[in-house]
């Protein structure tokens, strides 16, 4: 099966967030509208990702929808750390809504939801709820993840439900963090762009 030919599949950049005891969150692709009567949206979360139990516990959620403007240590800090022991909230600009976090700076628009179900998807829980309130955050023009891979040479983390693990050419080296490839040697004072690893992090890996 060559899995590269679901990089041809449209995707968007989201932000989703949840809340229990602290602001949980992570970045994900994957968000379909099922109905317009009513909205229902799903969403697919990995299950070992910490905002998926939030999510499960507290039946409420929001989804971020990120812009071209946003910051690419946002999407570091959201799709390759972990809210277990980080406060991913506690350097971007957000509001509390319906008791949710709400990214604000990166995102042009909001949506938050009601799990009505989720589904078992083996590695994933694909969650389908309500959409119970939106709001326009500005007028940026939405990320897509082909914008996120190409134009930001963002890589999906090994969590996604679209990651794939590229062959890159043996000159090329790889952040063992957050898949970034970085063509060439690697300076001793680099810091990857996108999870914000430094050079350690970088390995050689054959073709």
């Amino acid at each position: 099966m060559d899995k590269n030919v679901f990089k041809d599949v449209n995707y968007g950049m989201y932000i989703v967030g949840a809340k229990n005891k602290k602001n949980v969150g992570c970045v994900i692709n994957t968000l379909t509208q099922l109905t317009s009567v009513n909205p229902i949206i799903s969403i697919c979360v990995n299950k070992d990702n910490c905002t998926n139990s939030v999510i499960k516990e507290a039946k409420k959620f929001s989804v971020s929808i990120l812009d071209e403007q946003i910051n690419p240590n946002v999407i570091a800090t959201f799709g390759f750390k972990s809210s277990n022991d980080t406060d991913k909230f506690a350097d971007v600009e957000y509001e509390m809504v319906e008791n949710i976090p709400v990214l604000l700076t990166g995102a042009c628009s909001y949506l938050i939801c009601e799990v009505i179900d989720y589904i078992d998807v083996e590695t994933h829980d694909l969650f389908i709820a309500k959409v119970i309130a939106t709001k326009k955050i500005n007028n940026n023009v939405p990320m897509t993840y082909k914008y996120y891979q190409e134009t930001m040479k963002g890589k999906a983390p090994q969590k996604a439900p679209t990651y794939v693990d590229d062959n890159v050419s043996k000159d090329n080296f790889v952040c063992d963090i957050c898949g970034y490839v970085h063509e060439g040697p690697i300076p001793d004072d680099f810091v990857c762009p996108i999870c914000g690893a430094d050079a350690s992090h970088f390995k050689k890996k054959e073709a």
